[in-house]
């Protein structure tokens, strides 16, 4: 079935436009975890792929370095122009599920874009989630 919303944990969004600030002014490339149900997608954890490479017009990686994980939904990448929608590249190259594109200033949802795999717009929410407490001794 086909994907037709989707749900990020405001952790995950917060992840995504930390990590694009991080990049730029290179593009970043994240690999999207979660699960999808009957055309609902929960996303829920990022992951920066092995051997990635970043740069100001291109970002990419080698899916045969990364382990069969059916968690894997999609690739999320920055647009460090500010445009959040698929270049013609991305969609040629576009693998997994689903798309996300975060464009420049990464302030905020706003700034992003999900998209399938044919770069069609899929709506999408953010789910408020705490984050987990740390054990006082965590860090010495």
């Amino acid at each position: 079935m086909a994907i037709q919303k989707v749900v990020f944990t405001s952790t995950v969004v917060d992840s995504l436009l930390t990590y694009s600030k991080m990049a730029y002014p290179n593009e970043g490339i994240l690999l999207l975890r979660g699960k999808s149900r009957k055309g609902v997608a929960e996303v829920t954890g990022v992951m920066i792929p092995p051997g990635a490479t970043h740069a100001k017009s291109f970002s990419g990686f080698n899916w045969y370095m990364i382990p069969v994980d059916p968690s894997y939904l999609g690739v999320a990448h920055s647009h460090p122009s500010g445009y959040a929608v698929p270049s013609h590249q991305d969609l040629l190259h576009v693998t997994g599920r689903l798309m996300v594109i975060m464009g420049y200033p990464y302030t905020d949802s706003s700034c992003m874009g999900v998209f399938d795999r044919e770069g069609r717009k899929i709506p999408f929410e953010v789910k408020q989630v705490d984050a987990p407490e740390l054990p006082p001794d965590f860090i010495d």
